[in-house]
């Protein structure tokens, strides 16, 4: 049975880490995602996403088609409803493209909390993701069969990451629900105001 270890985090460069950590563990690409606040990532001296210039439909291709040097060789830029331009690459992000490219990029905000509730992902906390990374976070998913989950949390926790119930209870301080897509995307100035509740 497969299950998705799903983890937030702050910082960009942690979720690098983790990714490199995870790879470097035997642990495929193929079943790791990352999903980045385009905004906050940028400005981060880990991001190396030199390719991507754009947040439209040809880069929303980029975010979904991997690279043999591992899973940030795939990294692309996708416009989100709600969320707006993240950084992205690996499985969750894929179908979410797939509808930026083939529909409306209005699809794509359906398609990562609809994809995460494929795989036993509760709508509320699928949501909360979609929120966080709203508000500047990353989310790193991973497909992990029963016997590496402890393996995958293990690498997972040795970076500094979101508490989900807390930073839960901090969105519902300010009247926060449930994400919505319609929500104006957060500027880097917000982004930095959200996260000194944080420090």
């Amino acid at each position: 049975m497969t299950t998705i270890v799903n983890k937030l985090y702050d910082n960009y460069g942690e979720a690098v880490s983790a990714i490199n950590a995870l790879e470097s563990a035997g642990i495929s690409h193929n079943d790791i995602s990352i999903v980045a606040n385009g905004v906050s990532s940028k400005n981060d001296p880990t991001h190396k996403d030199a390719g991507a210039k754009g947040a439209g439909g040809g880069a929303a291709a980029g975010a979904v088609a991997g690279g043999g040097a591992g899973l940030l060789a795939g990294l692309g830029m996708l416009a989100i409803p709600g969320v707006g331009p993240v950084v992205a690459a690996g499985w969750l992000i894929a179908t979410a493209a797939g509808a930026a490219v083939g529909a409306s990029a209005g699809a794509a905000t359906g398609g990562i909390v609809g994809r995460l509730t494929e795989y036993q992902v509760s709508k509320k906390d699928a949501e909360l993701y979609a929120e966080a990374i709203r508000r500047g976070s990353a989310l790193v998913s991973v497909k992990a069969d029963d016997k590496e989950i402890g393996k995958v949390e293990t690498i997972l926790e040795r970076f500094k990451s979101v508490d989900p119930s807390l930073r839960r209870s901090r969105y519902e301080e300010d009247n926060w629900t449930s994400f919505d897509p319609n929500a104006p995307a957060y500027t880097a100035a917000q982004i930095e105001a959200e996260r000194t509740h944080y420090r």
